[in-house]
């Protein structure tokens, strides 16, 4: 998502990047690139936008903020936002927290009218206006939410189906199996599974996900229940609700 924003940006405004690893650098164009750090303080950035996983991106704001100048945004686009809000509020800074909620192997990134990004509320006036008019440009639909209705929400549509397919994948054997259904869901795993392991962790960490995880072992629990009694009525009541849920 980093290479994205940076390949986005560098057409309407003055970007640098800055990578550890200076070979993740190599194919940007129209763009300052940063071997060290202290670059960035001669760079006078008005907005960072730290794309590192959550597990370092606490870390990696701490790295910078003696380089930047008092007015400066931070910003980040983590999936979950636990404990960033705190650290914003401890920090000095004005701050802008997002989540573009796609990335290259799911999404048509040359086609994003279909995907959706996050604007969290508690952000600043001038930092929120910037991304409110950079996603739009790109078509994405917008919603905004508090930190921790982000989190709650993320916890829902993301780690549910994550876990869904990883307890997917984790009942394959080697047999072949025919069948359309059973592709499609297969499809659905390699993709999750192509994504960054720290990426899928950093998900399903979220604090929220063991609530929902709860929820799916309460519905294995009841099937399995319905299944071992071959109660057709009571399947039928089943397929019913399911069938009113995903209306």
């Amino acid at each position: 998502m980093g290479r994205w924003l940076t390949e986005e940006l560098c057409h309407d405004h003055d970007v640098a990047v800055y990578d550890a690893d200076v070979r993740q650098m190599k194919h940007f164009f129209n763009v300052t690139r940063f071997k060290e750090i202290g670059e960035l303080k001669a760079f006078e950035p008005e907005l960072v936008i730290n794309c590192v996983t959550l597990n370092s991106t606490i870390k990696a704001f701490d790295t910078i903020l003696e380089y930047l100048p008092a007015d400066a945004i931070l910003s980040d686009i983590t999936s979950v936002k636990y404990g960033l809000e705190d650290y914003y509020r401890n920090s000095g800074f004005r701050f802008v927290s997002t989540h573009p909620m796609f990335g290259p192997t799911f999404a048509n990134i040359r086609d994003l009218k279909e995907e959706n990004a996050v604007i969290i509320k508690e952000s600043d006036e001038e930092g929120k206006d910037f991304f409110r008019k950079f996603f739009k440009e790109l078509n994405l639909n917008i919603f905004e939410y508090s930190f921790d209705e982000h989190d709650r929400t993320m916890a829902y549509s993301l780690a549910t189906p994550f876990v869904s397919s990883l307890v997917f994948g984790g009942c394959l054997t080697e047999e072949a199996v025919p069948g359309t259904t059973f592709k499609k869901h297969m499809h659905i795993a390699e993709n999750l599974m192509n994504e960054d392991d720290y990426l899928l962790s950093e998900i399903l960490f979220n604090p929220y996900v063991v609530e929902q995880i709860q929820k799916i072992n309460s519905q294995l629990s009841f099937l399995t229940h319905i299944i071992k009694d071959r109660d057709f009525e009571e399947m039928q009541k089943y397929l019913d609700k399911v069938r009113e849920n995903i209306k």
